[in-house]
């Protein structure tokens, strides 16, 4: 008590601002009152033992033998305050001389690292104990490190037991609604993680149910450029929120696994929602656009045919001055640079885009999405869901008898272009510079391979992962296999890796109320009816989008030789070849 107000000392401002006790010193609660005194022990580097602790009084001492230190703290009657009585505050002992000290509890452990597990829940129990011993002075064991970290999880998102009661709620709007679901199957993530690209794709495609809906997915690419389904998610509606709260349990859930992470490349279609949840979940990502998307915004703007095949030119060119030469054939025809500047080339050209696309340009999620909804559009969404499970199931089946029946070092499409560059690279001139590093001469133009940074100038190879014809001609001229320079995600191991893991039958919906009795008691017990969204579809019949799969290609390219210039073959079958 001072000036007539009783003063609380709660235990954030006790450390280290206020290292010592006095007389008449109050305590929100006996729980502030023992972590305060712990906090102070710690800090001040002396040992306690607690003589008496309930919830009327808390006694604690030195465990030095001999030393005279002693508090007595004492509830206040009719308040739920605690303040210090008798106090004997003169240590007359050496204290504590080693790292180690006893009052350094796993709960301690827990209260101190709260702070630090809220902005990195990734911190490692090792990164704990080096902090505590560099902030604190005391050495705690690993163990404690990793039940501390577990302790001070529960205490900030609730233990892994809440997170099951909550499951309900978490689909749960305003009024009983559902609003949102997120899937993924564990067999995917392995696969994605250990066998596919970094690489992914997002799109989404609209329910035409009663209560409309929107179904969200994240794909993966695997070794023979099929779909792999990583995610999905079934929102009330689109929104900028739903499309955040997507983006963010998917970076959740692959950073579970942030050892494994590449740094990822990303396609979409150039929505604002998507674009502002990737940037903020996925900073490091390169964020590229569908062409599709792209190419139809140019053809709408322009309408002219000559101008849309340079545009695709231009798409493709493997450099910085092939595309500038194709924009400037496009100048001649039209100006294009305020549409440019609307669609800057890095975010679609491949020779600007930072990122590697592997020669995915376009999303082939798209169709996989359309025939989704198509499929399920009248179908519950736990049938909706078990749909897409029976799906997935039936592709993982598929895909990993065919793994089996390779007998390459490559899959079939990554075969088939090294096939190629193989082929091509007999009508090349090789030149060595050193162990590493050679020049390739053609008669259209010279090309310079680094075989240890699996690199050609001509960009090819560091853009679509598997040697050029530049790279094979360097490869085979020191007795090297190509094959074996191809990036890891184009291997028939790793495509076997992909499919490797099962994706694990679900009961017949008859047995689930009996095979999860505990589950159906705490949802009763809680009384929690889940409505469906506060959507609905509106009177009349839905139109349906007709999605023209051909639409999602660009125009046939006209080939034109790289050694005579003339149009309708290529190089390897020009007739002047010497």
């Amino acid at each position: 008590m001072e000036g007539g107000q009783i003063l609380v000392q709660s235990e954030q401002n006790l450390i280290p601002g206020a290292q010592t006790l006095v007389i008449g010193q109050e305590f929100a609660d006996v729980d502030t009152c023992r972590r305060a005194i712990k906090d102070m022990a710690i800090a001040l580097h002396y040992e306690l033992r607690v003589v008496k602790s309930d919830r009327s009084r808390f006694i604690a001492k030195c465990s030095k033998e001999g030393c005279p230190w002693r508090v007595h703290i004492a509830k206040c009657p009719g308040v739920p305050t605690f303040t210090v009585r008798t106090l004997h505050g003169e240590h007359k002992c050496e204290g504590v001389l080693n790292l180690h000290h006893q009052q350094a509890t796993v709960g301690w452990v827990a209260r101190s690292v709260e702070a630090r597990l809220r902005d990195n829940p990734q911190i490692k129990p090792k990164e704990i104990l080096q902090d505590i011993r560099e902030q604190h002075g005391v050495a705690v064991s690993y163990m404690q490190a990793w039940r501390g970290k577990e302790r001070s999880m529960a205490a900030v998102n609730g233990t892994l037991e809440d997170g099951y009661r909550l499951l309900p709620a978490y689909c749960i709007g305003p009024g009983n609604a559902f609003q949102r679901l997120f899937v993924s199957f564990r067999a995917s993530i392995y696969g994605f993680l250990n066998g596919c690209r970094p690489l992914l794709e997002i799109d989404k495609a609209d329910l035409k149910g009663k209560y409309l809906g929107t179904l969200l997915c994240v794909s993966a690419i695997d070794a023979d450029h099929m779909m792999f389904p990583l995610a999905f998610g079934i929102v009330d509606s689109e929104s900028d929120d739903n499309w955040n709260w997507f983006i963010s349990e998917l970076r959740k859930m692959l950073g579970v696994n942030t050892d494994k992470m590449p740094v990822l490349t990303i396609l979409s279609e150039r929505k604002r929602q998507v674009v502002e949840a990737v940037g903020s979940n996925f900073p490091t990502a390169f964020h590229g656009f569908c062409l599709r998307y792209v190419s139809e915004n140019f053809r709408d703007e322009f309408k002219n045919t000559k101008l849309l095949n340079l545009f695709w030119s231009a798409v493709y060119a493997l450099t910085a001055s092939e595309f500038d030469a194709k924009v400037n054939e496009m100048m001649q025809v039209q100006d294009v640079m305020p549409w440019l500047q609307r669609f800057p080339p890095n975010l679609w050209a491949v020779s600007y885009f930072q990122g590697i696309r592997y020669g995915h340009f376009s999303l082939g999620i798209t169709e996989i999405l359309y025939n989704l909804s198509l499929d399920c559009h009248e179908l519950p969404i736990v049938q909706t869901i078990e749909h897409i499970r029976h799906q997935l199931t039936c592709w993982f089946a598929e895909r990993q008898n065919l793994a089996q029946s390779y007998n390459s070092v490559l899959v079939p499409s990554a075969e088939k272009l090294i096939s190629e560059a193989i082929h091509d690279s007999q009508c090349y001139q090789v030149l060595r510079a050193n162990k590493v590093e050679f020049e390739i001469v053609s008669s259209e133009r010279t090309n310079i391979v680094d075989t240890q940074a699996r690199s050609c100038s001509c960009r090819r190879w560091q853009i679509y992962g598997i040697p050029c014809a530049h790279a094979a001609a360097a490869l085979l001229s020191c007795g090297e296999d190509p094959r074996l320079y191809a990036h890891d995600c184009f291997s028939v191991m790793k495509y076997r890796e992909t499919y490797s893991q099962p994706i694990y039958p679900i009961p017949d919906r008859s047995h689930w109320n009996n095979s999860s009795p505990g589950l159906q008691s705490a949802v009763s017990k809680a009384d929690v009816i889940l409505s469906p969204p506060n959507i609905r579809r509106p009177p009349g019949r839905p139109k349906m989008k007709i999605l023209k799969i051909e639409s999602m290609k660009r125009p046939k390219r006209i080939v034109q030789c790289g050694r005579c210039h003339l149009l309708g073959h290529s190089q390897k079958k020009c007739s002047l070849r010497s």
